[in-house]
C-alpha cells in the first residue's frame, strides 16, 4: 500500500510460483514462534471494540489520495465481531460502494502509529482477505514512525502483502496474486525513489479462508512468508537485505531506512493506481455489496537482544 502516487516504473521480478511446499503437510497444530522469539505484543480483537491503546482508527477523504483512490476511510468501516465461517472474534474492515461526501466508497484503516511500534523482530498476522475481483486494494504494511514529520518514501515502507493488482486482473489470477515490497529513499525525485517490489502466485486461493502472513526482520534481511504455521519450512515470498553500508555519498541505500522502528497498517483502498482503476463503476468487487477483511491477530515477537527496539504507550497485554 503506497501513501502516494505509485512508482509505475517499479522493478520487479518475474512472477513466480510461492514455493515448493514442505513435506510437513497440513495444519502444524503444535506450531508457535520458534528461534528463540517471544511474544513482546498482541491483538486478537477480543470483546466488543477496538482496543484504543493499540489503535487509531483513520477518519480521511484524502489519506492514500495521491494514489487516486476512491474511498474515504470511515471509522464506521472498522469494528470488533464475527467472523461468520469460523466464529473467530476479529477486526473487521469493510470497504462499500457509497457516496460519502466527495468520494465514491467508504472503506477503512487502521494503524499503530503512536500506541505501538518496534524495530526489528517477527511480526504475523493470521488474515482472511477480501476477494478483490477488480478494483480492490487489502494490504497489511508498515510505516516508519517519523512519518509524517518526515515524508514518503524518506520514512520507509515495508508491505507484508497486498492484493489486488494490475497484474493479477490482467492474468486471471486475483485471488492468487500476492505482492511483498520496500520503499524508501531520500526523496520521490518524480517517482524515480528506489523500491524493490516481488509479485507471487500462490498455489492455493487466498480469499477464502485465513492465511498467515509473516515478515521476519533483523539487521541484515526483511524476509516474508506465507502459511508458515502449516509449512514450517517454507521458503520466503519475499528476501531483500538492508545490510549495506550507511554512507553519506550513497543517500538511497537501503541501510539508512531500515534500521529504526516501524509501526503497523491494516487496510482496504478502493480503486487506485494499483488496480490501475479509477472509476467506481469498474471496481466489480463491489457490484454486489459489501467487501470485508478479517483479521484474527496481529503478533510481534522479538528475541530480546539490544539492537531489538519495541514502544508502547501503554501495557497492552
Amino acid at each position: 500500500m503506497k501513501i502516494t502516487i505509485l512508482n509505475l516504473r517499479i522493478q520487479i521480478s518475474a512472477i513466480i510460483a510461492v514455493f515448493i511446499l514442505s513435506a510437513n503437510s497440513g495444519f502444524a497444530q503444535n506450531y508457535n514462534s520458534s528461534d528463540n522469539y517471544k511474544l513482546v505484543w498482541e491483538d486478537s480483537f477480543n470483546g466488543n471494540k477496538i482496543n484504543t491503546k493499540n489503535w487509531q482508527i483513520i477518519s480521511d477523504g484524502n489519506s492514500g489520495g495521491g494514489n487516486q483512490e476512491l474511498q474515504y476511510y470511515h471509522q464506521k468501516n472498522i469494528k470488533v465481531g464475527k467472523e461468520p465461517v469460523s466464529g473467530e472474534s476479529c477486526l473487521i474492515i469493510t470497504a462499500k460502494k457509497q457516496d460519502y461526501l466527495s468520494k465514491k466508497a467508504t472503506s477503512g484503516k487502521i494503524t499503530t502509529q503512536n500506541k505501538i511500534s518496534f524495530k526489528y523482530g517477527k511480526i504475523e498476522a493470521r488474515i482472511k482477505l477480501p476477494k478483490t475481483g477488480n478494483g480492490l486494494w487489502p494490504a497489511f504494511w508498515l510505516l516508519g514512525t517519523n512519518y509524517p514529520q518526515i515524508p514518503w518514501p524518506t520514512c520507509g515502507e515495508i508491505d507484508i502483502v497486498e492484493m489486488g493488482s494490475k497484474a493479477g486482473i490482467e492474468t486471471g489470477v486475483q485471488n492468487r496474486h500476492f505482492t511483498g515490497a520496500c520503499h524508501w529513499g531520500a526523496s520521490y525525485n518524480d517517482g524515480k525513489y528506489p523500491n524493490y517490489g516481488k509479485p507471487t502466485i500462490s498455489l492455493y486461493s487466498l480469499q477464502e479462508d485465513f492465511h498467515l502472513y509473516t515478515l521476519i526482520w533483523d539487521k541484515d534481511l526483511v524476509k516474508m512468508y506465507l502459511d508458515q504455521d502449516k509449512y514450517p519450512n517454507c521458503e520466503p515470498y519475499y528476501a531483500m537485505q538492508i545490510n549495506g553500508d550507511n554512507v553519506p555519498n550513497n543517500p538511497d541505500n537501503p541501510a539508512n531506512f531500515f534500521h529504526k522502528q516501524y509501526f503497523i497498517i491494516f487496510n482496504i483502498a478502493v480503486g487506485g493506481t494499483f488496480p490501475q482503476i479509477t472509476d467506481i463503476d469498474k471496481v466489480t468487487a463491489l457490484k454486489d455489496g459489501e467487501a470485508k477483511m478479517y483479521v484474527d491477530f496481529v503478533r510481534v515477537y522479538q528475541k530480546k537482544t539490544a539492537e531489538e527496539e519495541f514502544t508502547s504507550v501503554a501495557s497492552t497485554k
